[in-house]
């Protein structure tokens, strides 16, 4: 088999390195981070941090003036905030301007083969590729609850693909959103990434990316830009993810709280995009779903990352370790960029839900895979949702 990867692209200043991470099936990548050089980075001039957040920066020994001046690019490998409770993201307003989205986009340097054969479980035959669909702009009349996820490494900006879920706690009225466990932290390589940030409906007319480069904000971003207030992803993701190999693939999913960039209509982000997913925590087995539709914006050739495609295909089986979950796989020629984007299918009610998101997927593209989500995944979006039910 190939070596399996996350859709994951990260560009520094000097040359643009493809990050590895779980991907889809046997010769996975992360399908979903993108680099924008730190050169091409705005000027800070706001930084908002709730008051809750404050004692918990400072508990970190992070400089809230340096931080404000340009402490948040620099990394230092030992210090990178790890555990689940130290996360933090303080809203910087501006710092996701339209060059730095356009720019989190291409992987440039394949990753290496690597041999994971001898993987035992149930594994279903490799799907035939099927052919990404651009999806029909206004992207918020065909596919409203996708959007993009940008975030900042050690190697530069990245991007991935999220989806708008309903929350129990605020019926009608939810913040949350659904995205891969890489696309918020590296794993067992590192700590939570910074300047976490998600953007609905992306270049909501599908512009050409010529056209985008002389775009407003308002145009690139129509329903503005929400960063993440709390993020949780799995202790098993923190504990064994990793850039290749597949590590940690099955349990390779996140959940972010957001909250506006600039003050509050007082609307909530389903509110504000008209619409939200209920996540299936049961969903059916392989065998009695007839398709799944997979939604994301691939960054790697032959995309650019600047628009939004779906693969629609019936889901096969495929095991990375017997003693972990069998994850789901489908045909789909999405590349690095579309990581993190949800996977849809018919629930047990018949309706339209949300029941995994890309994780992995070979570096020739070709298939993608993804967590089928279960029991440590309904407590990681329970824990998100109970965290502000009072809120």
């Amino acid at each position: 088999m190939r070596s399996i990867r996350p859709l994951l692209t990260a560009v520094s200043a000097v040359a643009a390195l493809t990050l590895t991470a779980t991907a889809c099936g046997p010769s996975e990548e992360n399908a979903g981070d993108k680099p924008v050089a730190p050169t091409t980075q705005s000027p800070v001039d706001k930084i908002r941090i709730p008051e809750d957040l404050k004692d918990r920066l400072k508990e970190h020994g992070i400089d809230l003036d340096k931080w404000r001046d340009g402490e948040w690019r620099n990394w230092d490998r030992d210090k990178w905030l790890r555990e689940a409770k130290d996360f933090v993201n303080p809203i910087i307003e501006d710092l996701w301007d339209p060059d730095r989205m356009r720019e989190a986009e291409r992987p440039d340097r394949p990753v290496e083969e690597e041999d994971i054969s001898g993987d035992e479980g149930v594994t279903d035959p490799t799907p035939a590729p099927v052919r990404a669909k651009a999806v029909a702009p206004k992207y918020h009349s065909s596919a409203p609850e996708a959007g993009k996820v940008f975030f900042d490494g050690p190697q530069g900006s990245m991007v991935c693909s999220a989806t708008v879920v309903k929350d129990p706690a605020h019926p009608g009225k939810s913040n949350l959103v659904w995205t891969a466990g890489h696309c918020v932290h590296k794993g067992k390589e590192g700590g939570w990434y910074r300047n976490i940030a998600f953007v609905p409906s992306y270049n909501d007319s599908a512009l050409p990316t010529p056209a985008l480069e002389k775009a407003p904000r308002e145009e690139i971003a129509p329903y503005g830009v929400w960063w993440a207030e709390w993020v949780k992803t799995s202790d098993q993701w923190i504990a064994q993810g990793a850039s290749t190999g597949g590590a940690g693939a099955p349990y390779d999913y996140a959940v972010i709280r957001v909250t506006p960039e600039k003050g509050s209509s007082g609307k909530s982000l389903e509110e504000t995009v008209g619409s939200a997913l209920p996540v299936d925590f049961n969903a059916p087995a392989v065998p009695k779903i007839a398709g799944m539709t997979a939604t994301g914006y691939p960054a790697a050739p032959p995309f650019d990352g600047q628009k939004m495609y779906q693969c629609q295909d019936k889901p096969g089986r495929l095991s990375l370790k017997a003693e972990q979950p069998t994850m789901y796989r489908i045909g789909c020629t999405m590349t690095g960029g579309s990581s993190g984007g949800g996977w849809v299918a018919q629930g047990r009610d018949g309706k339209p839900a949300l029941v995994s998101n890309t994780s992995v997927g070979p570096v020739s593209a070709g298939w993608l895979a993804g967590p089928r989500l279960g029991a440590e995944a309904k407590a990681i979006f329970d824990e998100v949702s109970e965290k502000y039910a009072g809120r």
